[in-house]
């Protein structure tokens, strides 16, 4: 039993040796080749190749200033046409010295009596009025330059008492002369007589600086009104004397008034009147006139 066994492990043994001997071999093999392998290569280190490090440094280039020549070019001057706008001017205004006839013309176009344009005096006619107004706002008659040529009426009173030699009395009547006067200034209309002092202004100061005058002649003609607007008749007696060839107030309060003054005793108390009512309304539009002027240029200030 004993050597049955054996024998039995001996070819279980013998034939596990025969199974495993290829593989044996092959392992072998194996690491023979490996062994070779190494011999020629492993044992050589692999040199690695370093990516070299790009170092950017600032580059200082020197900059060259190349002059490029640049042919001339001619530009020819087109002429341009200018066009000025040409504004409409009616009637603009002459020269002092050549203003009469066109004075005239106007003088014409602002009455409603033409006819009574003969009382006009037609000749250098802005300086007699500029100068006239002057001597008129100082009390003084001008009669070398007044713009109205003289009545050709006299004045004639009649005597108050035979049988008092030298005095003489008033005459009423004799106020009559200055009648056409006062209708040819009642004639024009305060508006367009206004209006036309205005457009003819720069001519008056021209005038009005003749004479060494700086301020605004408004000024001197406004004075000129507010003396007839103020005046007014006296209630004692307008008794007349005759020392010489004129007559004069035989009351020394009246005879003593400015010239100006006694002048418009003469118009009589209805045409004075008259010539009050429409100086006052002369007066009440040239101040208008000329606030207006001033509030317009102070909104031109304030706009500024």
């Amino acid at each position: 039993m004993n050597n049955s066994s054996q024998s039995l492990d001996q070819k279980e043994q013998v034939e596990q040796v025969g199974i495993s001997w290829p593989l044996i071999t092959f392992i072998i093999l194996t690491v023979i080749a490996i062994a070779i392998a190494w011999r020629y290569t492993g044992n050589i280190p692999v040199e690695v190749q370093e990516i070299p490090t790009l170092t950017l440094s600032p580059v200082t280039k020197d900059v060259a200033i190349v002059e490029i020549e640049v042919p001339d070019v001619i530009i020819e001057e087109v002429p341009v046409e200018i066009i000025e706008e040409k504004v409409a001017v009616e009637n603009p205004l002459p020269s002092l010295n050549e203003s009469d006839d066109w004075l005239k013309i106007k003088l014409a176009e602002i009455t409603l009596r033409k006819n009574l344009l003969s009382l006009v005096i037609d000749e250098d006619m802005i300086r007699r009025f500029v100068v006239f107004t002057d001597n008129f706002s100082q009390g003084d008659i001008a009669y070398d330059h007044s713009p109205f040529v003289l009545p050709k009426a006299k004045f004639m009173p009649y005597l108050k008492n035979k049988g008092k030699p030298n005095t003489w009395q008033w005459n009423e009547r004799a106020t009559k002369r200055f009648t056409l006067y006062v209708d040819l200034l009642r004639s024009m209309d305060s508006d367009s007589l206004v209006q036309w002092y205005m457009e003819i202004k720069p001519l008056i100061d021209e005038a009005y600086n003749e004479l060494g005058y700086e301020d605004d002649f408004t000024n001197t003609l406004q004075g000129a009104i507010t003396r007839v607007l103020d005046m007014e008749f006296p209630r004692s007696s307008m008794n007349l004397i005759r020392p010489s060839v004129m007559y004069k107030f035989a009351d020394p309060q009246i005879e003593g008034l400015p010239q100006v003054d006694k002048l418009l005793l003469r118009l009589g108390k209805d045409n004075l009147l008259i010539v009050k009512s429409v100086l006052l309304e002369l007066h009440e539009k040239l101040a208008q006139q000329e606030n207006g002027v001033i509030k317009d240029l102070t909104k031109d200030v304030t706009k500024e």
